[in-house]
């Protein structure tokens, strides 16, 4: 490996590290990746990398990993340079920044899609995404005001799993919708109504969609008008509803197995 090593916290090509909001990345459509789990994963998959920022050890422990890629740049340097040149305490020895991959068109999205429609919490849009992932959901369709999956919160709390996802972003809800029914998707909307079909008893068909709304208001009655069908989980009396991460894991298991 030709690394080259860091001494001056001035090093200009190390900016992008310093610079951590989501939206600067979007301009480029690029991402920063950080832990060692979390960039591994993202080694083992067709991701292109533009660089890797990391400590000797980090180097010396995965260097058959990271001879697979062909990544222009290894920066190596020891953790409290690290820390200094990022600006805050880190827990790991490693960042990257790379290209998130393109999202996938509608019409070649699989026939088990999770939808959100105005999360706000990148820590949620992760946390779905490694649901998707673990349960065997390939497809996770997100509205373009959302967090970005490839955001480096998001990143973090998918563990990179968003990486064996296909992901496809959308502008309109009720256009995407109508599109996704003409394709032959049934779309479930959670939520807790008069009418609502108890998860235990839902039929599932071939091809659907689950559609998850806001952490705090969920879904809106004019999105709620144009689902197919509207799903809850029992609860406990006394107990609304749970965390959306937890409420799509349950959902979606029960959508995979049947069970």
């Amino acid at each position: 490996m030709n690394l080259t090593e860091i001494k001056d916290l001035t090093t200009p090509e190390l900016e992008i590290y310093k610079t951590l909001r989501d939206n600067h990345f979007t301009k480029d459509s690029s991402f920063i990746a950080d832990s060692p789990k979390v960039v591994n994963t993202l080694l083992e998959t067709d991701i292109k990398f533009k660089s890797i920022f990391a400590t000797q050890d980090y180097y010396d422990e995965f260097k058959d990993l990271i001879a697979k890629k062909n990544i222009e740049k290894l920066y190596v340097a020891d953790k409290i340079l690290m820390e200094n040149i990022v600006g805050h305490k880190i827990h790991h020895n490693v960042m990257a920044h790379g290209i998130r991959p393109s999202p996938t068109d509608l019409e070649d999205l699989g026939d088990r899609i999770l939808m959100v429609d105005n999360i706000t919490s990148s820590e949620n849009i992760g946390s779905i995404a490694r649901s998707c992932a673990g349960i065997g959901v390939d497809s996770y369709l997100l509205p373009r005001l959302a967090p970005h999956p490839y955001g480096r919160r998001s990143l973090r709390v998918s563990m990179g799993h968003i990486s064996k996802l296909k992901y496809s972003i959308y502008d309109d809800i009720f256009k995407t919708i109508e599109e996704l029914k003409k394709r032959g998707y049934k779309i479930y909307g959670a939520e807790v109504t008069a009418d609502s079909t108890p998860l235990s008893k839902v039929e599932v068909g071939d091809k659907w969609v689950i559609l998850m709304g806001h952490e705090g208001h969920g879904l809106s009655q004019e999105v709620i008008d144009v689902c197919d069908e509207i799903v809850t989980i029992e609860m406990a009396e006394g107990v609304r509803s749970f965390n959306v991460g937890v409420a799509s894991s349950i959902i979606m298991y029960k959508f995979v197995n049947g069970l």
